[in-house]
C-alpha cells in the first residue's frame, strides 16, 4: 500500500449532511482525530444537502485548520445518494470512502477495510448483517423488519449475495468510484443498491465487512413513503443499467 500513498491524498472522507447541526461538530472531531493518528495524507469533504439549519457553518468551524477539508453546499435537498455522488466526484483521494454523518459505524472500523484493499478488492462495504457484526444499539422492531424485508427484495429483483447494502459505511478505490457514480441516477436512499449493482455489473470485487453499529434516534427515513420509493427504485435499477457490462475481464474469485 506504500506506492499508494504517493498520491496526493491517500484517503478521502466524504460525509454527506442535512441538518445536522447538534451532531455534526462532533462526528468531524472523531473523524478528524482518528485520521491524526495515521500516517498517511487524508482529506475531508462535507457535503450539506441544502441544510435549513446551522449545519454548514458548524462543519466549516469544525474543520477550521485542518489544510484539506472542504464543505461543499447547495441551497436545495436533492437527497443522500445526490450528496455522496458529488462528494465522491470531486475527492483526490486514492481511496474513497463515504461514512454517514451520525457515525452509526465508527470511523475506527476503517481499520478493519484497508487489508481488504491491499488483498485486492476494489469496494469494501460495512455489513450488519454477518455473524461477526455487532449491533450494540438496535433499530426498533418495525424498522429492522422493513430493512430485512427490503434486503430480500433486493436479492430477488437486483442481486445476490450482498447482506447489507444500506450500511452508510463503504470504501471504494478511486478508479471504482469514478467509474460508477457518474452512473448512478438515484438521488435517494436507494443510491447504495444502485452503486453495488453497478460494480457488480463492471466486474469491481466487493468484500463485505462485519462492523460495529448503533442506531441513531435521529433516521431521515420515513417508514411508509421511504419504504414504496425505494421498492420503486429496485425496478428502475433494473431497467436503467440493462446494457452496462464489464469493462474488462476481472478476477473475481473469492468475493464474499
Amino acid at each position: 500500500m506504500g506506492s499508494q500513498r504517493e498520491e496526493k491524498f491517500f484517503l478521502s472522507v466524504i460525509i454527506p449532511a442535512y441538518n445536522e447541526e447538534t451532531r455534526v461538530e462532533q462526528t468531524l472531531s472523531k473523524i478528524r482525530y482518528y485520521l491524526s493518528q495515521k500516517d498517511y495524507s487524508s482529506e475531508i469533504i462535507v457535503v450539506d444537502d441544502g441544510s435549513c439549519d446551522e449545519t454548514a457553518g458548524r462543519a466549516a468551524e469544525a474543520l477550521k485548520g485542518m489544510e484539506h477539508a472542504r464543505v461543499l453546499s447547495r441551497s436545495q435537498n436533492f437527497g443522500k445518494g445526490y450528496s455522496v455522488k458529488e462528494g465522491i466526484l470531486q475527492a483526490k483521494g486514492k481511496l474513497i470512502l463515504f461514512s454517514d454523518a451520525d457515525l452509526s459505524t465508527p470511523i475506527e472500523e476503517l481499520d478493519k477495510f484497508l487489508p481488504w484493499i491491499d488483498r485486492g478488492f476494489d469496494v469494501v462495504i460495512g455489513s450488519r448483517a454477518l455473524p461477526e457484526s455487532d449491533i450494540q444499539v438496535h433499530q426498533s422492531f418495525f424498522r429492522e423488519l422493513l430493512g430485512k424485508m427490503f434486503n430480500v427484495l433486493v436479492q430477488i429483483l437486483v442481486m445476490r449475495g450482498i447482506k447489507d447494502t444500506q450500511c452508510g459505511f463503504k470504501l471504494f478505490r478511486r478508479e471504482a468510484a469514478l467509474d460508477v457514480f457518474p452512473r448512478v441516477k438515484i438521488k435517494k436512499f436507494s443510491f447504495d443498491v444502485e452503486a453495488l449493482y453497478l460494480c457488480r455489473k463492471l466486474g469491481y470485487r466487493i468484500q463485505q465487512v462485519p462492523v460495529v453499529w448503533r442506531n441513531s434516534p435521529q433516521s431521515r427515513v420515513r417508514i411508509f413513503s421511504s419504504s414504496l420509493k425505494m421498492f420503486l427504485d429496485l425496478w428502475r435499477i433494473r431497467l436503467s443499467h440493462r446494457g452496462v457490462s464489464k469493462g474488462r475481464e476481472r478476477e473475481r474469485m473469492g468475493e464474499k
